[in-house]
């Protein structure tokens, strides 16, 4: 009797991978895709600016109604070599600096008070929460009354669109951190200050940085309200002036201005945030 046997099944042979990609060849990568999108980022406006020209060059667009990027940058021009550009940046960066500050304080301390606290979220946050439903700039005309129409409502109201954002993360943040933390430095015999420090404030620096870029642009735009407050030096004094004198080109450069003040001061940010947050992209 023939006993048959069927051949062995072979193995199929599995494509080598190689290994993997070390870090430094991955961080390469990323950079360059990092790059890429900036260079993206950075191309786009040019390319609205250019059609923006070109439709004024042809007559598509009324200058009465929206001059050509060339007149409105002549406009500013005019502004920097008189002076009156760099006097109106310093008076407007001194009123959100101020504000800022003012209104990143109460923020962060009313934030970790009612954080830390359950005393504090059933007595404090009901009317802070009522006061964020208000619309702060239609609080003006109470400004006005109440300070007058000097320095102090323009800062004023600055401060109050700043609070509530970092009020807000602020408190969130802390509610969000790892109570067994907490626990460990407790039982370290960590102070209140070393648990602030080493636990608190790296727990809650990503969710407050989110905070304060929110702030910023709220700054900025309760700013640009509050300067037609009868300013009498800073862009919207600017601003008004050109609206009296019908230049439309000046009034679009004065806005402009302020977008690039946000964005800079947004991009200053996101820079400290990187920085603040480095050690997550080495775990990465």
């Amino acid at each position: 009797m023939v006993t048959s046997i069927a051949p062995a099944h072979t193995p199929l042979p599995v494509a080598d991978t190689g290994p993997e990609p070390p870090r430094a060849v991955r961080r390469r990568t990323d950079g360059w895709r990092r790059q890429r999108w900036t260079v993206v980022r950075a191309l786009s406006p040019v390319a609205l600016l250019v059609l923006w020209q070109l439709g004024s060059a042809l007559r598509l667009i009324p200058e009465r109604i929206l001059p050509a990027p060339s007149l409105i940058l002549d406009a500013g021009v005019d502004l920097a070599r008189s002076g009156e550009l760099t006097d109106a940046l310093v008076v407007s960066g001194t009123r959100v600096a101020e504000g800022l500050v003012l209104g990143g304080v109460v923020g962060v301390v009313l934030g970790s008070l009612v954080g830390l606290s359950r005393l504090a979220e059933a007595t404090v946050d009901p009317p802070l929460q009522m006061m964020r439903a208000l619309p702060h700039l239609g609080l003006i005309p109470l400004f006005i009354l109440w300070f007058g129409i000097g320095e102090t409502p323009k800062i004023l109201l600055v401060a109050l669109g700043v609070a509530f954002p970092l009020y807000l993360n602020t408190f969130s943040a802390i509610r969000q951190i790892d109570r067994r933390h907490l626990e460990t430095a407790q039982v370290l015999g960590f102070s209140w200050r070393q648990r602030f420090s080493r636990v608190i404030l790296p727990s809650i620096a990503p969710q407050l940085l989110v905070g304060l870029r929110q702030s910023l642009a709220i700054a900025w735009l309760s700013l640009i309200v509050a300067e037609q407050i009868n300013a009498d030096a800073g862009l919207g004094f600017i601003i008004n002036q050109a609206r009296d004198f019908l230049r439309v080109d000046t009034i679009i450069f004065g806005l402009v201005v302020y977008a690039l003040l946000g964005i800079v001061t947004d991009g200053i940010v996101r820079v400290l945030e990187r920085r603040a947050l480095r050690y997550r992209a080495e775990r990465a």
